[in-house]
């Protein structure tokens, strides 16, 4: 299956070629924006770029969003940051079904570029198609479906594109906030998430950086300039809607939002410690909890120190779910008196929770309660003389 997904793309990759090269004045070039969508890879949108020879009855997609679920240890590439995306070269037509079956919206926007920068921009496009060529390692923020097409569109024009300033003169989005606003309507994901991005999702975007997501791009894309003969031109038409659906409605219940449901955890557990006096409950009601935050210190070490995504790294989330707490279970497991151990995860606890409460921009509120839970517990296992649920 594998090798023949590869020969249909060089073979449509080869007969474009030909096609598009010798008819460069007669190709048109669009910029494909599609909406989003309710699958998790798809809640961003996506984008990619269209050439058409109307006359020869010639449309065709190309598209850098594809990769392949048969790859050896798919999942785990994916964690380890090594998965490898592709480009991939379909039918307009074909193209459409797969967003006319997902109901999502769909809308091309004509390029404006001359014969030249057309011949070019189909030379490194095929350049991109070539086996050696067409696979690459994703990553999200930099180099993804629609930051390829603006590298080209940018490396094609030159000096002659002018991307414009923001009308609004808005303060400068962090990467954290931009991806945050997609995934507001499904809060336990935009909670997973924000566990696992790290301080370089912090950092603030510019114009040029936003256009990692399609839409943002094609924003931007719509307010650039490109020159021509001595004067500026808008670098896109304005958006055709070849699909037309609303974008997805979610309404989350305030009832299972991540907020409350870790807010009513935190204080189901805050009495039912202070209630409980049989010393064997108390120990498995710890052992059962630090089981649990030990799961998340093991999966933000990986995060931190063995995968490749960079966006994970420096994570300060660490601070709370620290490497620590698999040794505090331990000691819990092995009726071990290291209350140092203990200590250290509440005062890293204390500091985490101070940080989150005094800037919480950069940290989803439902941590608050989830870092009261292990301050709780390990206060209570640090023997405080002015504790008064010390085990």
């Amino acid at each position: 299956m594998k090798k023949l997904f590869i020969i249909i793309v060089i073979i449509l990759g080869s007969v474009s070629s030909g096609l598009f090269s010798q008819s460069a004045q007669d190709t048109s070039v669009y910029l494909i924006t599609c909406g989003p969508g309710t699958e998790t890879y798809s809640i961003y949108g996506h984008s990619a770029l269209r050439m058409t020879i109307p006359e020869r009855n010639i449309d065709i997609v190309y598209n850098w969003g594809v990769f392949d679920f048969s790859t050896p240890n798919f999942a785990y590439k994916f964690a380890r940051g090594k998965l490898e995306y592709m480009l991939d070269s379909d039918y307009f037509s074909r193209f459409l079904q797969i967003y006319m079956y997902e109901k999502r919206w769909v809308q091309t926007q004509k390029i404006n570029l001359d014969s030249a920068e057309k011949k070019y921009l189909l030379e490194l496009v095929n350049e991109n198609l070539r086996p050696e060529n067409a696979k690459y390692l994703y990553d999200f923020f930099y180099d993804d479906c629609s930051t390829r097409i603006r590298d080209l569109l940018e490396k094609v024009l030159g000096t002659s594109l002018r991307y414009q300033p923001s009308s609004d003169n808005k303060k400068a989005q962090s990467f954290r906030f931009l991806t945050g606003s997609y995934q507001r309507p499904y809060p336990w994901l935009d909670l997973g998430i924000d566990i696992l991005m790290g301080t370089p999702s912090d950092k603030k975007a510019s114009d040029r950086d936003r256009m990692f997501l399609p839409i943002e791009m094609q924003k931007e894309l719509s307010r650039a300039l490109v020159m021509r003969e001595g004067r500026m031109v808008p670098l896109l038409q304005n958006p055709e809607t070849v699909v037309d659906f609303p974008d997805p409605v979610v309404k989350p219940s305030i009832f299972t939002h991540p907020l409350l449901v870790t807010s009513l955890l935190f204080v189901a557990l805050t009495i039912l410690f202070a209630i409980m006096r049989n010393r064997v409950l108390i120990k498995t009601a710890d052992i059962f909890i630090f089981s649990l935050y030990s799961i998340l210190a093991l999966l933000m070490m990986f995060t931190n120190f063995i995968t490749d995504h960079q966006q994970m790294k420096y994570n300060l989330t660490l601070l709370w779910i620290s490497p620590l707490i698999p040794v505090c279970l331990l000691a819990i497991i092995l009726k071990k008196d290291w209350v140092v151990v203990f200590r250290i995860v509440f005062f890293l606890s204390a500091i985490s929770f101070v940080i989150v409460t005094f800037f919480p921009g950069i940290a989803n509120t439902a941590f608050v309660p989830l870092i009261l839970i292990i301050l709780l517990r390990s206060s209570a296992r640090s023997q405080f003389s002015w504790h008064p649920f010390t085990v």
